[in-house]
């Protein structure tokens, strides 16, 4: 995805054994008994205090660090070693904990009214959330066993169906028969080819995959909001966006807000690249006023647009920034090119990573067994055993990859000596962003001393490519990072029925992304499940506020470095001042509620695009220009 990151934690492959032998009874004691009618003479029952409220949270802390080092250790060997043992050690391990997770809310509610310090309210808040913990689930497990295992399976199962996915054939029309192909090879393709029957192929036959996903998806949903509203939400959509620090509803508000200030923006550049991509493929198949294919724009999910670049590129011949040739005729393999990533936050004044992050981390494709490629970051135990699991290519893509994986890793690093429930982002936007904002610091000047352009792009027609490219990225994305979850919440809410799902997705895409199927789809398709964080049941809306959240976070960095500049010019590598701003702000992990981290980092509580702007500002004055006489919009 320029692949993003569902943070989960993992632990070493030889615990699997103990994992699946010992599953450890939850500690917090069952509610009490409700009172009998004969009882209504007995005293009134001792209300907690405050010092029991503390003991809870610590008991607790502890038992979901033990826990959560188990279903994590499962995890990881699930997603680096794919059979249906490892999916079914998964979801067993998996359910231990969502049953002490749901049985741990029900006990808290014990503390409701008494008097709390600020660590232990907060640590109480983030419990009853689980969407917002470092190890929990999306949602919380029902109470009914049989519900909560069923949960548990659905859940596995879905993630092996998409890890194991392939296409063996050709759509109609398409090549390549006989031939089957993981999504690695498929991504390679839609990444490279400009051959529109091949693109289609490879975007039809992606698709087949998720199709047996639709029942065991209906039932996800099912599951999920029972077990919201067991704890307290009108459903799992409500619950996701009750971890912002205002009322579900309001968030929802404010992330329509940020869009529509970058709206316009987007607006201009889809307008500039489908004229471009008429260039190539023709009117007849790019028509005026129509959204974009979605399989003609360089990514499976035409999320990103980076890789159309050559074919939008607003002035040939500047200076190369082929980095991808570069990376290949210098010989970089994975270790390296993680080295170059470790070695930036080393400038900053960090720590190198642990011995065993090397021992332990998947940077390869295995050839003998089925992987998930999409790129993580892990922490096995909470205690600084950091890994990241991708199939590294010699790509820049996978070079800003690294560097924003690696950003995770660091962040878990920061805040490894608070309480477990603590050791998260400020909010799950947080991590995404500072990934994406160390990113924005690969600047040509930056490539350019790592040796992997020879010349800096000059002037202002060098300058605009640069932010082309960029923008293709950071840009491109932001309607698809708001439109996941936009679906899933009105999945959850009902708002969206079964029967409507793929049609309803196609709506949304139409509507934020100008984008749409280049072939027509039914409801025998289920064209979300394709996208990873739909079956995995990962939340989305945080790459959509990271991609906002970011530039903040970036300007503010290049203000600690000292730097004078333009902020598109700005690289924070080898400013101590910088990387201390930066380790402060990551050290409060989720400690204290979200609006302090980023009045922490930026001097304001308010996201907001300006900085985004800002950036871009020479690229949008320029596209303004390009597209006078364009019949703009879809």
């Amino acid at each position: 995805m320029n692949v993003r990151t569902a943070l989960l934690p993992l632990a070493a492959a030889s615990s699997l054994a103990c994992a699946a032998a010992a599953r450890p009874p939850p500690s917090p004691a069952a509610p009490p008994p409700a009172a009998s009618p004969e009882a209504s003479a007995a005293p009134e029952p001792v209300k907690p205090t405050t010092a029991e409220a503390r003991t809870f949270v610590d008991r607790v802390n502890a038992d979901l660090k033990r826990l959560w080092t188990r279903s994590s250790t499962a995890d990881w060997i699930k997603s680096t070693y794919i059979t249906e043992d490892t999916e079914r050690n998964a979801a067993a391990l998996n359910e231990d904990a969502m049953e002490y997770l749901a049985r741990a809310i029900h006990e808290s509610r014990r503390f409701d009214g008494v008097e709390l310090d600020p660590e232990t309210r907060r640590a109480l808040t983030l419990l009853r959330n689980p969407a917002v913990l470092p190890g929990g689930p999306p949602v919380p497990a029902p109470a009914d066993a049989a519900k909560r295992a069923e949960l548990a399976d659905v859940s596995a199962r879905l993630e092996g169906i998409y890890g194991r996915g392939k296409w063996c054939g050709p759509a109609k029309g398409g090549k390549g028969a006989g031939k089957c192909r993981d999504l690695q090879d498929l991504t390679e393709l839609m990444a490279t080819s400009r051959d529109y029957d091949a693109l289609l192929d490879a975007w039809v036959g992606w698709r087949t995959i998720s199709r047996e996903m639709r029942p065991l998806y209906e039932r996800l949903v099912a599951l999920s909001n029972e077990g919201a509203r067991e704890a307290g939400y009108r459903d799992a959509g409500d619950l996701w966006r009750s971890g912002y620090a205002m009322p579900p509803d309001a968030f929802e508000k404010d992330t329509e807000r940020l869009w529509q200030e970058v709206k316009p923006f987007y607006d201009e550049l889809h307008c500039y690249v489908r004229a471009r991509l008429q260039k190539v493929y023709g009117k007849a198949r790019v028509p005026d006023g129509k959204p974009i294919p979605a399989h003609l724009l360089g990514n499976m999910w035409a999320q990103e647009w980076n890789n159309v670049y050559p074919l939008v590129e607003p002035f040939k011949g500047q200076p190369s920034l082929d980095v991808d040739a570069a990376l290949k005729r210098q010989g970089y393999d994975p270790v390296r090119m993680v080295k170059v990533g470790e070695a930036f936050f080393s400038s900053l004044g960090f720590e190198p990573l642990p011995k065993t992050f090397w021992e332990r981390s998947q940077l390869t494709k295995p050839r003998d067994r089925d992987v998930v490629c999409h790129a993580s970051a892990w922490d096995v135990t909470f205690s600084g055993d950091l890994r990241v699991k991708m199939c590294i290519r010699p790509r820049e893509e996978d070079l800003v990859t690294i560097h924003h994986e690696l950003g995770h890793n660091y962040y878990q690093r920061a805040y490894v000596r608070l309480p477990v429930l603590f050791q998260n982002g400020a909010n799950d936007g947080f991590h995404e962003a500072i990934g994406d904002a160390i990113a924005l610091s690969i600047t040509p000047g930056y490539l350019k001393r790592l040796g992997l352009i020879r010349t800096e792009p000059q002037g202002d027609k060098g300058l605009i490519d640069v932010q082309m490219k960029q923008a293709l990225d950071k840009v491109a994305f932001l309607p698809f990072g708001k439109l996941i979850d936009q679906w899933r919440w009105d999945v959850f809410s009902g708002k969206i029925p079964p029967e409507r799902y793929d049609a309803a997705w196609w709506e949304l895409r139409r509507k934020y992304q100008g984008v749409d199927a280049p072939v027509p789809r039914t409801e025998a398709d289920f064209d979300p499940g394709a996208k990873y964080h739909v079956p995995a049941n990962v939340p989305y809306t945080r790459y959509f506020l990271a991609r906002i959240y970011q530039f903040q976070f970036h300007k503010a960095l290049c203000d600690a470095a000292g730097f004078k500049g333009p902020l598109h010019e700005c690289s924070i590598y080898g400013s101590k001042e910088a990387g201390k701003k930066l380790e402060a702000m990551l050290a409060m992990g989720a400690s204290r509620p979200w609006p302090e981290a980023y009045e922490a980092i930026t001097g304001t509580r308010e996201p907001s695009a300006a900085a985004l702007l800002e950036y871009f500002a020479p690229l949008r004055a320029w596209l303004r220009e390009q597209i006078k006489g364009e019949k703009c919009g879809w």
